[in-house]
């Protein structure tokens, strides 16, 4: 986990100067380069996102869902992704509403920050372990959403957190991304490696997919020439 220091200037690099207003709806800002601030607020949750494709993995995280928190920061480290999540919800009720709500508004936000796909690579896949656990993610950023979750875990809870959620938690991104998402279990005991290990191989796919292509000359990755 980054330090304060560290932290401190992820927020002055990524934040934009003034915080985005949107309407009680949500609404969303275009940054600078490939980067993106998202809101969204319903009478369950508010959300706040800050999203660079082209970082340098610094996060600052609080969901006040703690396992998410350590997910989502792990997950910008190893896809080199600067990001800020801010978020709140009825986590006394339970933590389904802002565990799927911050899926849905980091899906956004890699939707605004990519525009019109053009010059990125698309495809991306990674296979990562983490001790007894190994878990594969391929993904495609197509304009289409689809999600195949493949990640049996016998364990109901890590800690508190519903390991459940993370279905949730993948579909609202891969939908609001617009991506077909496919995760799968290769193996693995541990509820806690599973998961994580399943976080770091979305991570380093997204790396890869949201990369520009040099050989494409700028253009979109597609012989229908769209792929929004």
């Amino acid at each position: 986990m980054a330090n304060k220091s560290q932290l401190k200037a992820t927020r002055l690099k990524i934040a934009p100067a003034k915080k985005p207003s949107a309407p009680a709806g949500g609404g969303d800002q275009p940054l600078a380069g490939r980067s993106a601030a998202v809101e969204r607020k319903t009478r369950e949750t508010e959300v706040k996102v800050v999203l660079n494709l082209d970082g340098a993995g610094r996060s600052t995280v609080a969901t006040g869902v703690p396992f998410l928190d350590h997910m989502l920061e792990s997950f910008a480290r190893h896809g080199f992704f600067d990001l800020a999540i801010q978020a709140s919800g009825d986590v006394h009720i339970d933590e389904h509403h802002t565990v799927e709500d911050v899926g849905i508004v980091l899906g956004r936000a890699f939707r605004q920050a990519l525009g019109d796909r053009s010059g990125i690579r698309r495809f991306g896949e990674a296979m990562v372990p983490l001790d007894e656990a190994l878990c594969s993610v391929v993904v495609d950023i197509s304009g289409r959403s689809y999600l195949a979750y493949n990640v049996p875990i016998a364990q109901e809870r890590v800690g508190t957190f519903q390991t459940e959620l993370v279905h949730d938690f993948m579909k609202a991104l891969s939908d609001e991304a617009g991506m077909n998402l496919h995760l799968n279990l290769v193996g693995g005991r541990n509820p806690h490696h599973v998961i994580e290990a399943a976080f770091k191989a979305l991570a380093r796919a997204m790396d890869q997919a949201t990369a520009r292509e040099p050989r494409s000359g700028g253009g979109v990755l597609s012989t229908k020439g769209t792929l929004s």
